[in-house]
């Protein structure tokens, strides 16, 4: 079957639900069928996207305080959590940092702000910092920074802007378990606001959060539905204080599972590892064989990451080139 649905899908297919599941079940057989999994995976990478590997950064533009109750986040108002606060920084440091990153080779900068969305005086300067680091670098520029409307989707464009993150986390159905502040319909809006202002969205989510395969399978598919290019697979973190700080760290396994699947579902998207990929003893390196083509570099949100210098040591060994996807 693994096969099967591996030419069918080089030819141009779109496997169902129900076939996505059945290539997870049999995953679960023996190292073997997994082994097989990953291959197949990584033979559909190399069909649509070759060598090519995206590569990106982000900095913690405003940190903390945070009004929403994701139950995964150590910036939540919400929980007793030992945390970084400032405010919203000013453009030399946010320049400092895309100038640092352009000059190691990083192709992508994603400045991320904490809180439901922007005032219109953060959104303004955070405009005139856009525009400054567009005409100071040739770095592509990312924004994390809610749920925003169209008109200042349309702003953010404006100042440079070529792609808006936000990550629907989970599943429809798992959503109201991990966050009741904003909605899974909100993140869906605003993605589709982003889209009609000319962004390209980047949208995927965490794993870990007590979902299941199905709930994760069935966010790929809401993924693939919305046409997203750019799937950020993040690991869950466990960090204390927070309501999943008890919840199990998934093995090296299980993410190249998801990973591969998801490479069945999604076969042109950037599948790109995220936070928590420091947990992986070999921080990746296997899931980049089974499907995965894209990576945040450097340090994630509240959590340390992995070097830039590592990561372009290991793009190359692996035989990829950086590129953008």
């Amino acid at each position: 079957m693994i096969k099967k649905l591996k030419d069918k899908i080089t030819n141009g297919y779109k496997i169902t639900k129900e076939e996505a599941l059945s290539l997870y079940e049999i995953s679960l057989y023996s190292k073997e069928k997994l082994d097989a999994l990953c291959h197949a995976a990584n033979e559909i990478r190399k069909q649509y996207c070759g060598n090519d590997f995206d590569i990106c950064t982000i900095i913690n533009g405003k940190c903390g305080r945070c009004s929403e109750d994701c139950k995964y986040c150590a910036q939540s108002v919400h929980y007793p959590v030992d945390t970084e606060n400032h405010p919203l920084l000013d453009t030399e440091p946010l320049l400092d940092g895309a100038k640092y990153n352009r000059d190691k080779g990083i192709l992508r900068y994603s400045i991320v702000t904490s809180g439901r969305t922007l005032t219109g005086n953060e959104l303004e300067q955070l405009c005139e910092s856009y525009n400054k680091i567009h005409a100071n670098s040739d770095i592509a520029l990312c924004a994390s920074h809610g749920l925003l409307t169209y008109e200042q989707f349309i702003k953010l464009k404006n100042a440079g802007v070529v792609r808006y993150h936000n990550n629907l986390e989970t599943s429809k159905r798992n959503f109201p378990y991990i966050c009741t502040t904003h909605t899974y319909e909100d993140k869906i809006s605003a993605i589709k606001a982003a889209q009609k202002a000319g962004l390209t969205v980047c949208s995927g989510g965490i794993m870990g959060l007590g979902e299941t395969m199905e709930d994760r399978i069935s966010m790929a598919f809401d993924l693939r539905e919305l046409d997203i290019k750019s799937v950020p697979i993040n690991i869950l973190n466990p960090i204390p204080h927070t309501p999943f700080e008890n919840n199990t760290i998934l093995s090296i396994e299980e993410v190249k599972t998801i990973v591969a699947v998801f490479r069945f579902i999604l076969p042109d998207a950037a599948l790109r590892l995220a936070g928590g990929r420091g947990l992986l003893a070999d921080k990746g390196r296997s899931v980049f064989t089974s499907g995965a083509n894209a990576a945040i570099s450097g340090d994630m949100l509240t959590t340390s990451g992995i070097s830039i210098s590592y990561d372009m040591d290991m793009i190359k060994d692996l035989g990829f080139k950086t590129s953008k996807l």
